[in-house]
């Protein structure tokens, strides 16, 4: 994710940091918009093979029953942060509970006492996911944050969240399988190598 430039309209008074963002993503149709720690960032429509990782991704929460009656399995929706007083993200994929329609804070960003994990797939601003979102998210408590490092082929597993960040993180290689706790409804593992082919750009 690439943090924008952002000028604001002239008046006496700038833009709060939420009505900024929300124009941008007005201005900037499939462009995922958040804010993190205070600073606006920007991240471009996603490729295929990012989606291609979601999408594979997708399959073993599925067919384990997470998307039932207890849990749901949702791409793009946000994430309300404890971080700032209009931070918000907006994870690739995320395991919630099945009633976090009831729990909506603002700007359609949810409270994230519903989140049971958090995924990200990396685009061409990966430190953002590595570094930023690793203190949001652990600060927002989320127990389990995964994050599918496109550029190094290697999925990660971070667990345990503290103030300052996970006091687990467990990392994954191409032909090994990544077990996530079952603190998320049900036992899962990841193919690392599945997940790593299908996010590789094809040439």
């Amino acid at each position: 994710m690439s943090a924008a430039a952002v000028e604001h309209p002239c008046d006496d008074e700038p833009e709060a940091l939420l009505e900024t963002a929300n124009r941008l993503t007005e201005q900037l149709p499939g462009h995922r918009v958040e804010i993190i720690g205070g600073v606006i960032t920007v991240a471009p429509p996603a490729d295929g093979p990012h989606a291609d990782a979601l999408t594979t991704l997708m399959v073993p929460f599925l067919s384990s029953g997470l998307h039932g009656e207890e849990s749901r399995v949702l791409q793009g929706i946000g994430l309300w942060l404890p971080g700032g007083p209009e931070d918000y993200a907006i994870p690739d994929l995320t395991i919630v509970d099945s009633d976090y329609h009831e729990r909506l804070i603002a700007n359609n960003s949810y409270d994230p006492a519903c989140f049971r994990l958090v995924l990200e797939v990396t685009s061409g601003n990966y430190q953002n996911d590595l570094r930023h979102k690793v203190t949001a998210y652990a600060q927002a408590k989320v127990p389990v944050y995964v994050i599918v490092d496109r550029k190094h082929g290697r999925v990660h597993v971070l667990t345990e969240p503290l103030p300052s960040g996970y006091d687990r993180h467990e990392v994954y290689a191409p032909g090994q399988q990544a077990p996530l706790p079952a603190s998320i409804g049900a036992e899962v593992s990841l193919d690392v190598d599945e997940i790593v082919r299908a996010g590789s750009p094809k040439r």
